[in-house]
């Protein structure tokens, strides 16, 4: 699943790229973990003109308590797009708080004989790209607190990405660039959304190996080496 993604471009850009302001401070990251839940930029159904900070992680509107909104999203920081529909987490968001989520690339593992090893995926001829997402504004009824956060959509992988992610065989659902802004429509049916939800093609990606200080507990992975190619024999 999309657990682990990049953004690495200067605010200015961004903001050219998607035609929108940025609300807040943002920061460049070369790795991005989901499980950090970290305030990260996305645009909105709602505010299609802004780039806004949301959290990764997405409270569904019906959580109760804090604590039980904490816990939970460790478990909506990717929507499985054949389910999407259905899942009471993610249902009412689908169809009218859609998201574009900025990326310069992605990290996914192959599996090869127990093994993993991690592979660094971007676009071959778009510096940044689209996700597809989905977002919900959870309140804390005990102190009022609003907390605004996103998930992003996966499918079934194309050929490509089979090779890579050879165990679930998925990857994030990429919006083509022409046509983000018809991705952010509210008024989209669910057939018109379900169009969106296919593979990318990946004959406009490309992809490969790295080392592994994406997944050292001493050193710092949010270094322009993250992404550096790194061969391993194994793989020849």
């Amino acid at each position: 699943m999309c657990f682990h993604n990049s953004l690495t471009i200067e605010a200015i850009k961004l903001e050219h790229r998607f035609d929108a302001q940025l609300l807040g401070e943002y920061e460049s990251l070369y790795h991005e973990k989901g499980f950090g839940f970290e305030k990260r930029p996305i645009i909105t159904t709602e505010k299609p003109q802004s780039i806004q900070l949301y959290n990764w992680g997405l409270i569904p509107h019906w959580m109760k308590t804090l604590d039980e909104a904490l816990k939970f999203r460790g478990n909506t920081l990717n929507a499985v797009s054949e389910t999407v529909f259905d899942k009471p987490s993610f249902k009412f968001s689908i169809m009218k708080k859609r998201c574009l989520v900025p990326s310069t690339g992605f990290y996914e593992w192959q599996d090869v004989k127990g093994k993993k090893y991690p592979y660094f995926i971007h676009l071959k001829n778009e510096e940044i790209f689209a996700m597809a997402g989905i977002y919900q504004n959870w309140t804390d009824n005990e102190t009022g607190e609003i907390f605004n956060t996103f998930s992003i959509l996966t499918t079934e992988a194309n050929p490509l990405m089979a090779t890579i992610h050879n165990l679930k065989k998925r990857m994030p659902v990429i919006i083509p660039k022409e046509r983000e802004k018809e991705w952010l429509n509210p008024d989209l049916t669910k057939e018109e959304i379900t169009s969106f939800l296919a593979p990318y093609d990946e004959t406009k990606m490309e992809a490969h190996t790295i080392s592994k200080l994406i997944t050292s507990r001493s050193e710092n992975s949010n270094l322009p080496e993250v992404q550096k190619e790194f061969i391993y024999s194994v793989l020849l």
